[in-house]
């Protein structure tokens, strides 16, 4: 009998992790993702379809609503407020623009707005309605102003090395990084918190570097090193190890991919499978483990189809690293060419400038930025870019997909993998065949709906069914012979970007509109951000190459300073700069200044290594503090900005789930082979992602790193949504972290962790013979440190009595199975334990 009351009432005495409320402290933080939700998908519809009737701008407000300002927003006007956070339905907003009342549909006169914006809205005020334009703020009104103060903003300046400040306990700094912390801990009248014991630091090393839990046998060379030779030496041979191991791509790799918004669906309403996305993920992983230059790899992923290559190996792999451009969302349901182009270019904007910079250039395609220097020439000028630029994306036309993408064909390698099947070269001129004679019916209808227009009779009439069989069955064979050579053979292909022959300018649409085009704008860079050695855009290029050689120009001033912080932030659970996504006005600015600046200068210097730089910050002595609670510290900074101490982390989901197969003995460390939505997809009619009867219900079916689960927009692994996995569909320098019932339920109910349980009990009963023994290894094994007395006690006794009253209440006389569900309950309930799931 599984018995979940007696099995979780054994937490009470393993669960050695405080509660989380000690750590509610930085609840009310800024969040960076909402109010760039806010940025890229609410104020840009205000502007376009309700500030004409409802602003200060426009010298009206109708109803005595204005919709321009947060305060106005919620406090509406004669018919009452139009948001109340957490309360769709009880705002008007939500309803006008819903059409749900008829004399109150908004924009009047006007369709509906589109149902992706309806949803976006509701989304919004479900999550609180963030909005920064908040009448405390101070807001520039005119550009030159905007530019003015942005000469003398921190985030626009370039960086500059400051000398480390003297301290006066010259015994606790190990790096320089450790003078900084220490003299703005005495300026405020904190000291450091103590050293973390042995078993805390390598455990946190390890999760910290590759996301696993140290092994018995590693803890024991750690601490058997650190008795021999000195903590120092112990934690920099560990941390050598750790980075050289492929699992610190993995680990790492996995937080780029949560900037780069990576996923392997078009989300939206369609929801089309990305079935080629894992080669990007796959190029991410190897290139971090590799240890590219960060300036390299930037490149690579901005123009990388434009970089010299000495090998086909070279050329396949710099193809692949442009996927980053073309993993975002995209609206297929959209049936206008231009309307689409339009916002697939807005997205690349968007993420790229978050991702990279810090800032939130998107927010000029329909007006001039209202807190940051950028104007919508600024974002025009890089839409010129990237409309120079032909993304592949491999969709095709289809009753659910209003928009097909190409795929870039990869050059032929020994070793490529290719996961679609190959066909005979006779069935290949089938399909060409079927294809021409497809492709000569859709001319005829073309031209039968000419002459329909034109008032005269078609010399062949055709029907509605006739168009959608068109489209269905062309679709397909399209999409198969983009991933086929003339003979049949599969052929290695890719998501990614090439450069259009023909480069262009954006012309500056009025309010973001494609139907009000205005004069056009010459291919560049922000105003606010240049610089007089920045590489100018050629007339015969998109400019791609161009504006990666920008972003890492060593006199760019963002992106080293913005990519140290997110490195920062990983490792000491906040960043220097604490809303990681913004370092615009509407950001935070950094709490160590000096110490930011010295770090991006420093990180240029010595080669842009990624590696180099997590070493140097695992060795100072701030990442070697203990995470013990100081009230008096807590009360004069219960943030922790000046880092007293090294705060409690919970446990990304990855980081979870992955710890549970390593206890279990199940984790498989090899790479899988492309991924399940690849394997499951191809070569299929494609439909919405969500009704894919190919796609099993458990997606989390698998024993590899999380990193290769299936990341679906709009359908995660159970583990991943329920854990605050980053949203795929937007860059996320840091998750939230949510402590809710439902995670609860999840470790209490879900096969996955009842299936680790079970391995995890058969994993202790073959490693010892008794039952001490098997509990001394099981804490060992899970919370990498031996049990204290009195949970030896505890434990034994509970493992005594359940045993006693399974077989009591059994009806067989099998005393080894009902001693097994013991342990299988023992065992899950560590698995369960906030001291499993947090980080000290």
């Amino acid at each position: 009998m599984f018995r979940l009351a007696s099995a979780f009432a054994l937490t009470a005495f393993v669960a050695a992790a405080p509660a989380m409320a000690e750590e509610g402290a930085n609840a009310d933080a800024p969040n960076a993702a909402e109010v760039a939700f806010f940025e890229s998908k609410i104020r840009p519809v205000l502007v376009k379809h309700c500030y004409e009737c409802h602003s200060a701008e426009a010298g009206v407000a109708e109803g005595g609503l204005r919709l321009d300002d947060r305060s106005a927003i919620r406090a509406g006007g004669t018919r009452g407020p139009a948001v109340i956070p957490g309360r769709p339905e009880a705002g008007l907003l939500l309803t006008a623009i819903a059409h749900a009342d008829r004399d109150l549909a908004m924009p009047p006169d006007q369709p509906q707005l589109p149902k992706e914006v309806i949803a976006d809205f509701r989304r919004w005020i479900e999550r609180g309605a963030h909005d920064p334009r908040d009448g405390a703020a101070t807001v520039a009104s005119d550009r030159e102003t905007l530019l003015a103060q942005a000469k003398n903003f921190w985030a626009y300046r370039r960086p500059v090395a400051s000398p480390p400040p003297a301290v006066a306990d010259e015994t606790w700094p190990r790096d320089d990084v450790d003078r900084f912390v220490l003299a703005r801990l005495t300026e405020q009248g904190l000291a450091p918190s103590p050293d973390a014991s042995p078993e805390t630091l390598v455990r946190r090393l390890h999760f910290d570097l590759i996301g696993l839990p140290p092994s018995p046998e590693a803890i024991d060379s750690f601490l058997a090193e650190a008795s021999a030779k000195g903590i120092d030496a112990a934690i920099a041979a560990e941390a050598d190890r750790l980075l050289a191991s492929p699992a610190f791509g993995e680990r790492w790799g996995r937080h780029w991919l949560d900037v780069a918004r990576f996923g392997e669906s078009s989300g939206k309403e369609a929801n089309i499978p990305f079935p080629y996305a894992w080669r990007y993920r796959d190029y991410v992983i190897d290139s971090v483990a590799d240890d590219v230059p960060y300036d390299r790899f930037l490149t690579e992923q901005i123009a990388g189809d434009l970089l010299p290559y000495e090998s086909n190996r070279e050329r396949a792999r710099l193809l692949v690293a442009t996927g980053f451009l073309a993993v975002g969302t995209k609206n297929l349901s959209e049936s206008n060419e231009t309307q689409f182009h339009a916002d697939l270019v807005d997205e690349q904007i968007d993420s790229l400038s978050r991702a990279l910079i810090g800032s939130s250039i998107a927010c000029a395609r329909c007006h001039d930025h209202k807190f940051d220097p950028f104007s919508m020439k600024d974002y025009y000028a890089l839409a010129g870019v990237f409309e120079s630029s032909k993304t592949y994306f491999g969709t095709f036309v289809s009753p659910a997909s209003q928009q097909g993408g190409e795929l870039i064909r990869l050059p032929r390698l020994d070793d490529e993998v290719a996961l679609h099947p190959s066909v005979t070269a006779k069935r290949y001129a089938e399909m060409k065949e079927q294809l021409a004679a497809l492709e000569a019916e859709r001319a005829e209808m073309d031209e039968a709906q000419k002459e329909f227009l034109a008032g005269r009779k078609p010399k062949k009439e055709f029907t509605l069914t006739d168009a959608l069989r068109n489209i269905w069955q062309t679709g397909p064979l399209v999409g198969k012979l983009q991933t086929i050579d003339e003979q049949g053979r599969a052929v290695p292909v890719a998501m990614g970007v090439l450069d259009d022959p023909a480069p262009t300018e954006s012309p500056l649409f009025a309010r973001g509109e494609i139907a009000r085009p205005g004069d056009p704008v010459p291919r560049g860079y922000p105003e606010a951000l240049r610089f007089d050695s920045a590489p100018p855009i050629p007339q015969d290029a998109s400019g791609r190459l161009q504006l990666a050689q920008w972003l890492t120009h060593p006199e760019h001033p963002l992106t080293a300073r913005v990519f140290v912080n997110r490195v920062w932030s990983h490792l000491f659970g906040e960043g220097l700069v604490r809303t990681v996504d913004d370092f615009g006005r509407t950001g935070e600015g950094p709490s160590h200044p000096e110490l930011l600046d010295t770090l991006a200068v420093d990180f240029a210097k010595e080669g842009q290594s990624l590696k180099r730089l997590v070493r140097r910050l695992v060795l100072t002595r701030t990442y070697r503090q203990a995470s013990i609670f100081d009230g008096n510290a807590f009360h004069a900074d219960p943030d922790n900005r000046f880092l007293w101490r090294m705060p409690k982390r919970r446990l990304e989901a990855e980081a979870i789930r992955d710890a549970m197969l390593a206890v279990s003995g199940e984790l498989d460390l090899d790479r899988p082979q492309g991924s399940l939505v690849a394997k499951k997809v191809l070569d299929k009619p494609i439909s919405l992602i969500g009704l894919d009867k190919a796609l099993p219900e458990d997606l989390d079916g698998s024993t590899t790193r999380s990193v290769y689960l299936p990341v679906i927009r709009d359908r995660l692994p159970d583990v991943l949504e329920l854990f605050d996995f980053a949203e795929p569909a937007l860059v996320t320098g840091k998750r939230d972290t949510t402590n809710v019932p439902v995670q609860a339920l999840y470790l209490m109910n879900s096969p996955f962790v009842r299936q680790r349980a079970e391995a995890f009990a058969r994993r202790l009963a073959k490693a010892a013979n008794n039952r001490e023994a098997r509990i001394e290894l099981a804490f060992r094994l899970s919370l990498g440190r031996l049990p204290e007395p009195h949970e030896i006690e505890r434990a034994s006794a509970y493992l005594a009595s359940a045993s006693d009253a399974d077989a009591a209440e059994s009806s067989t006389a099998d005393s080894v199975a009902v001693d097994e569900e013991g342990w299988n309950r023992f065992c899950q309930a560590l698995l369960s334990t906030a001291e499993f799931r947090q980080l000290d």
